[in-house]
């Protein structure tokens, strides 16, 4: 039963059938305090399309914004659970510069709980998304014209790599 389930979940999530759909879903959990990477999906769905290259990046964008909101939300009703954040100086830090910290919200490892603090510390809500969004938009702008201009000799090669290793 949990097989199937995880089997129908990956054939659903699978880039070249859903693109747009999946991209969405990944770039939306992936900004929320799991541990999950959006870059690939998107690097992915252009390589694959490079006429959606626009769409791509603002789907992706907006389901990462919509997952920093998630995270602000938790950071905005969990403030006990992070009464011991006052003293330290990231608290010290959002608080001095506000909203404009959202522009860090791309960063790996700080950018989800620096949506949550900014939450918690009650940060205006819509300059916070909109500095959340040109943040990301700016980081997947960023990723994808670099990965592109890898040559896809390369790409062929880490694929064969990865199937001797784990095929």
């Amino acid at each position: 039963m949990i097989e199937s389930a995880v089997l129908w979940l990956l054939k659903f999530l699978a880039v070249p059938t859903v693109g747009l759909t999946s991209v969405f879903l990944i770039a939306f959990v992936s900004a929320t305090l799991l541990p999950l990477g959006s870059e690939p999906a998107v690097f992915a769905v252009v390589k694959a399309n490079p006429a959606m290259f626009w769409p791509v990046i603002l789907v992706a964008t907006l389901g990462n914004t919509l997952g920093g909101v998630v995270d602000y939300w938790i950071g905005y009703r969990a403030k006990v659970a992070f009464a011991k954040e006052r003293t330290s100086r990231w608290f010290h830090w959002l608080k001095r510069y506000g909203a404009k910290t959202m522009l860090l919200s791309w960063v790996p490892g700080i950018g989800d709980p620096l949506c949550t603090l900014a939450g918690w510390l009650h940060l205006p809500f819509w300059p916070s998304v909109i500095y959340m969004a040109i943040g990301k938009f700016g980081r997947y702008v960023f990723m994808t014209v670099t990965l592109l201009y890898v040559p896809d000799g390369w790409w062929k090669w880490l694929g064969e790599m990865g199937n001797k290793l784990f095929g």
